[in-house]
């Protein structure tokens, strides 16, 4: 079944009834926190993302692979076809094993590797053994990150400005420039950003800096690379319910009333914003690079 004929089928319900809409109960995570643990958990297309070949005999690497955003897109690339490498936390384990089995369903190819993105030894390996993996590598998601919220900028510690940055911006470096080797022309990079680079929460000031300095990262990128024909383009997520909030990422009283305040009415669940990811990864898409797409459930950030 195509994606469009998927859609026909879930569109006669309203989105009050196709996705959770808030308020959500009190819930707190230690940090980097579990997917399998949310409640309501996310939506990352488990049951309902249907791929069409779209990425057929890709080799993909993808950071955050283990849940939110990252899971979906594991997923959503397996089922248009692709091989997939993901990375995770060793904490994050037994979300993995999740998305593992759910790709070893595909019939792809799957590897799994644990490990802090925080090290650059730690990238450049990464980046090796998912090559090995996969027997290659063409397309590149810069997904992983860490936010944890914080009052004021006399609380914030210079630890932990520099674990996000090294999280956020130093891993994006040292993996991408780890892969460029690998990559050649039709080859593709997507990092994730957020609509936090361009209205920014007083309470994420570290974070707000990094999902900014993946938007010029992403531009400066890709017209570096465009003589070697690899496209380097970006995503901007609103509110997504991942469990990047719960673990730390924003304040109880607003996990309880998260994406509320979006025109929609509610947060994105993950499934909805793959589609966006292969998108940019399609050989179809192939004019588009240097380019930030939004997704806020209808704020229009961008």
């Amino acid at each position: 079944m195509s994606n469009l004929n998927n859609e026909k089928k879930v569109t006669n319900k309203t989105h009050s009834e196709r996705f959770p809409v808030p308020p959500f109960p009190h819930q707190k995570q230690p940090f980097p926190g579990l997917a399998s643990k949310m409640e309501p958990q996310p939506d990352h297309g488990e049951d309902s993302y249907e791929g069409s070949g779209r990425l057929e005999g890709r080799k993909v690497l993808i950071t955050g692979g283990d849940s939110g955003i990252g899971r979906a897109v594991a997923i959503a690339f397996a089922r248009e076809g692709a091989d997939v490498a993901i990375n995770y936390l060793p904490d994050e384990e037994e979300d993995a094993r999740e998305v593992v089995e759910l790709i070893k369903k595909t019939g792809r190819k799957v590897s799994a590797i644990p490990g802090d993105i925080r090290d650059e030894s730690f990238c450049q390996q990464l980046v090796k053994q998912s090559a090995d993996a996969l027997g290659g590598l063409d397309i590149l998601v810069n997904n992983a990150g860490r936010q944890q919220f914080c009052e004021s900028i006399e609380d914030l510690t210079t630890e932990a400005f520099d674990a996000t940055f090294k999280t956020n911006v130093y891993a994006m470096f040292w993996i991408t420039k780890a892969a460029i080797p690998h990559l050649r022309e039709g080859s593709v990079i997507i990092n994730t950003s957020s609509v936090q680079a361009y209205e920014p929460s007083e309470i994420l000031l570290d974070y707000a800096q990094t999902k900014a300095a993946i938007v010029a990262f992403t531009k400066s990128l890709a017209k570096q690379l465009a003589p070697k024909g690899i496209r380097v383009n970006a995503v901007a997520p609103g509110p997504y319910w991942t469990v990047l909030q719960c673990c730390g990422g924003q304040p109880q009283e607003k996990i309880e009333q998260f994406g509320a305040n979006a025109p929609l009415g509610r947060p994105g669940q993950p499934a909805e914003i793959a589609p966006l990811y292969v998108t940019l990864a399609a050989e179809e898409n192939s004019y588009s690079s240097g380019q930030v797409w939004c997704s806020d459930g209808g704020t229009g950030t961008l």
